[in-house]
């Protein structure tokens, strides 16, 4: 099958899934603790999992299945097809009953993103990548024309756990002394899908990324005229250290802040 099938059955697969999770959310659903106090699951992450991969099995049953939940690959294989999964990105939003959270759904053939949806079902949005373009509920988008940096707002992403705080003030720090203004959302999957769309110039981090929780988003970016870097500088793959993506317009300036987070950490 050709990747413009990836891209329907990726859809298929993400609005499948947030349905199931939509159902649960605000339902006052028991949660529980992963690894530590703020690594959170339910029962939604698991059964929209569930509901996913039952979607990409039905067409695409050879494919490998990389996901958060269960006993799913955890990393991206260099070589085949596969499919990156997150069934609720941001679920510490999902359980205090904020609106913002995906399911995130990315099809990777040789390690490379072909195919992506991230759907946010309590807000009824819905950003799709394929190989010529991204769109925002079938409207195309493109990263923001903004150049100076002082108009910017950047947005740290992924998390700073307890013990890496200082690493959590420096992103915050390298952001607030650079650029126009900053936000925290907690989702990113939601953070990416605004670079895509414009609604941000960029975000940062120093952390490697679960593919779960990046490799949708990134090709979304990519595909709507944006830059995604790791730490370095060099084009972000599975794995990198540090993700670094924005608009383009003065990507090392977004790259000089997120280096600023490794230096804390030093």
């Amino acid at each position: 099958m050709h990747d413009t099938d990836r891209v329907s059955v990726a859809e298929r697969a993400a609005r499948t899934g947030g349905a199931v999770a939509l159902d649960a959310f605000r339902t006052g659903i028991d949660v529980e603790t992963k690894s530590g106090k703020t690594d959170v699951v339910t029962e939604a992450d698991r059964t929209a999992q569930r509901r996913v991969v039952d979607v990409i099995d039905a067409v695409y049953d050879e494919d490998t299945i990389v996901g958060e939940e269960a006993d799913a690959l955890k990393t991206v294989p260099d070589a085949g097809a596969a499919w990156v999964i997150d069934p609720i990105d941001g679920t510490n939003n999902f359980v205090r009953d904020t609106q913002l959270w995906a399911t995130a759904v990315a099809a990777v053939v040789d390690g490379t993103p072909v195919a992506a949806c991230n759907r946010f079902p309590a807000l009824e949005d819905t950003y799709i990548a394929g190989a010529d373009g991204a769109t925002l509920n079938g409207t195309p988008i493109s990263v923001s024309e903004k150049t100076d940096p002082e108009t910017f707002v950047v947005a740290p992403t992924i998390w700073w756990d307890f013990d890496r705080r200082d690493e959590y003030a420096a992103a915050c720090a390298a952001i607030v002394e650079r650029f126009g203004d900053m936000r925290r959302y907690g989702c990113a999957q939601a953070v990416l899908s605004m670079v895509a769309s414009g609604q941000l110039e960029a975000t940062i981090t120093n952390v490697v990324a679960n593919p779960w929780d990046s490799v949708a988003g990134v090709h979304l970016v990519r595909q709507a005229g944006g830059v995604v870097t790791d730490i370095d500088g060099t084009r972000w793959t599975p794995g990198a250290t540090g993700l670094v993506a924005s608009n383009g317009t003065a990507h090392d300036a977004v790259l000089a802040a997120a280096q600023e987070i490794r230096a804390a950490a030093e």
